[in-house]
């Protein structure tokens, strides 16, 4: 398994950003050698406090994507729940679901196929990936989030007071999400963008999961009925845990099992070499 960090000049955010990759090629074959193929990819979005190293050092992501031969790019979201802004001209959702996905398939031995290309992130990154993953659908074949920061009605309806989840703050959600009282109905609500794709053949299949003693827990179980009342292919799933890694860690594996993935190829890599 190879682990990269890749520096490159982002047009839709206007600087250079860093990304993390991991790639599972550094396998040695005895019996012969065969054409590498493309891989199929993992988009990973991490949650809000967070960059782009959190899903390493939180998780066994690294081991897992070797067993499951699997590509993870993890951009970094920086507070900004990955959807574009009006007003700071930082085109976050654009930079994922178009440019990330266009830059990383340049660079790398990447399917370019929409079944083999999936987005998946926890918290504002679950929320990240569900809007992005529905907004750009013809891209993403699969979509799933993890204990995901479905907070549009409180950034809306809240009061100043009444706000407490993620940073919590109006003057923290304007800033990044802009005049709330145009978010309903928007490419950031994600009850509209499904509703928008109910009865469409190429809406992309969902995986939701929440720890039962998650603040979001009712959040989540909300989206998942309004994914099944609009016709989605959903998995669903809840199991004891809190806001936390060790929860993630154990369902992100669910997550990759879920996954249309092949079996890895039989060889030796730098992670199961014995003296």
């Amino acid at each position: 398994m190879a682990q990269l960090k890749v520096d490159f000049m982002s047009k839709t955010l206007m600087r250079t950003v860093s990304i993390n990759v991991i790639l599972p090629v550094d396998k040695l074959v005895f019996d012969k050698e065969e054409e590498v193929k493309p891989f199929k990819t993992l988009y990973l979005l991490h949650g809000i406090f967070g960059n782009n190293g959190d899903w390493i050092s939180g998780t066994r992501i690294q081991s897992w994507a070797q067993e499951k031969n699997i590509a993870v790019v993890m951009p970094s979201g920086e507070n900004k729940f990955y959807i574009n802004n009006e007003y700071t001209c930082e085109r976050f959702s654009d930079f994922i679901g178009e440019e990330l996905v266009e830059m990383t398939r340049r660079m790398f031995n990447l399917s370019h196929k929409r079944e083999d290309t999936f987005i998946a992130g926890l918290s504002m990154g679950g929320y990240g990936a569900i809007v992005n993953g529905l907004k750009f659908y013809n891209t993403f074949g699969y979509v799933a989030g993890l204990s995901s920061g479905l907070v549009l009605d409180e950034v809306v309806y809240g009061t100043e007071e009444g706000i407490t989840a993620m940073m919590g703050g109006r003057q923290y959600y304007t800033g990044v999400f802009g005049d709330v009282s145009k978010i309903k109905g928007s490419d950031k609500d994600y009850e509209a963008l499904a509703k928008k794709l109910s009865g469409v053949e190429a809406a992309p299949k969902i995986y939701l999961c929440c720890g039962t003693e998650d603040f979001l827990i009712d959040a989540n179980r909300q989206f998942r009925e309004v994914l099944i009342e609009n016709g989605f292919d959903v998995t669903y799933e809840e199991g004891p845990g809190e806001h936390n890694w060790y929860f993630w860690d154990e369902y992100i594996l669910k997550i990759l099992n879920w996954l249309p993935l092949s079996e890895s190829v039989q060889g030796i890599n730098s992670g199961n070499v014995g003296i």
